[in-house]
């Protein structure tokens, strides 16, 4: 429930927001963990008329009063200002913004998700459809090309990512890596309305697939798990760009628990993969505002060591036995559990901190995450564990 609860204070504190920006948070966080959220508000009374749906048939919210115990609170929060390296280009009034990445490259962005598509003699290719940025991603192709989109492929299953993709033509070829094929054939067994799941990939394929129209191509490649199994590396040689999502977030630091990894030495070897294995200048991330650089890549990078080393350290030196003793009683151990995460989260945190919140967009408000998935995943993943055996903890 931990993530319900941090989500509740988050949506309170963007009530004031608008509506087209509250669109792209609730998606951003999924929409699951929003309606929890939201229903825990209701709840409590904290807001009234807040669930509504918008023309794409996607969850918005419409805050017509926030209760005024709440807004005059005057608990103060701790904030730091927001590093120059975060800060995207501002989005249009329309909702979205396109931009060159190179030869009939382009990328779209609605300032919370971004994403690319390739302009060839035979038609689109499209990468994802994200939900937040759904009809505004079918205007942003047609501002480029009057071309039909006849390729779409999955950079991987999360919804967040591809749950639009019902919106391009049905007779789509659909491209994935096999693991996100059959994720998405295990949902549409159990769904009660099919409708609602992403179309299964027309084509799969294990560890690498090129697609060439003409003169353009795009290069796919699967190194293993890493946010998710599924998640490919998508390269335009020709162009200099690589995209990878949920693994860079350039001027950021990763959305909370390591974007929620589903394997920490995978999330950690993908920076490595993307720099000793690609010729990029430009890097789509699949987040945020931003598009990065090769620079940016190498940045995450070096905070990811950081981070590894910081969790390796409070590890070492916050003990059970002695958080134990502090606590002094036995009958609950998920008490001492959790006295002991806090520790090594603190300690963590506190060596980390100081030289990335200034550098790097939500250090402050996310780190804690970060040290929790990194300094358990080092406790029990024997492959990250033989990756941190010869950290050396070296801090400036």
């Amino acid at each position: 429930m931990g993530f319900e609860f941090v989500y509740i204070r988050q949506v309170y504190q963007i009530a004031s927001m608008r509506t087209e920006t509250l669109r792209s948070l609730i998606l951003l966080i999924g929409v699951t963990t929003a309606v929890l959220a939201l229903s825990s508000l209701i709840a409590f009374s904290h807001l009234e008329n807040v669930a509504a749906f918008d023309e794409d048939g996607y969850v918005k919210f419409i805050v017509s009063k926030v209760n005024e115990s709440k807004t005059n609170n005057t608990e103060s929060t701790e904030t730091t200002p927001l590093p120059d390296a975060a800060k995207g280009p501002p989005i249009p009034s329309k909702g979205y913004l396109v931009g060159k990445l190179g030869d009939n490259l382009y990328s779209v962005t609605d300032g919370a998700y971004n994403t690319m598509f390739l302009v060839t003699d035979k038609g689109v290719v499209a990468v994802d459809a994200p939900p937040s940025l759904g009809q505004k991603y079918l205007k942003a192709i047609a501002e480029v090309t009057s071309k039909p989109v006849n390729y779409l492929i999955y950079s991987h299953a999360h919804i967040d990512h591809i749950g639009a993709a019902g919106l391009f033509p049905k007779n789509v070829t659909v491209i994935a890596q096999e693991e996100t094929g059959r994720e998405l054939q295990s949902a549409k067994a159990v769904a009660r309305n099919v409708t609602m799941v992403p179309p299964v990939p027309t084509i799969t394929f294990s560890k690498n697939y090129t697609l060439t129209i003409g003169n353009q191509t795009l290069k796919l490649d699967y190194y293993g798990s890493n946010h998710l199994p599924g998640n490919i590396f998508i390269y335009a040689p020709k162009q200099k760009v690589l995209m990878l999502v949920d693994i860079v977030f350039p001027g950021w630091v990763p959305f909370p628990y390591l974007a929620i990894a589903k394997d920490a030495a995978g999330f950690i070897k993908a920076h490595d993969i993307a720099l000793d294995k690609y010729d990029f200048d430009k890097f789509v991330g699949g987040h945020l505002t931003r598009l990065g650089t090769r620079n940016d890549v190498a940045i995450q990078k070096e905070f990811i060591d950081d981070l590894k080393n910081a969790a390796t350290k409070a590890n070492q030196e916050v003990l059970f036995s002695k958080v134990a003793q502090q606590v002094g009683h036995f009958d609950n151990p998920w008490l001492i559990f959790s006295k002991y995460i806090d520790a090594v989260n603190e300690k963590c945190t506190q060596l980390v901190l100081p030289k990335w919140e200034n550098k790097l967009g939500g250090a402050r408000e996310f780190m804690s995450t970060h040290c929790f998935t990194m300094s358990e995943a080092e406790r029990v993943d024997p492959t990250l564990q033989a990756l941190t055996q010869n950290n050396t903890f070296i801090y400036k």
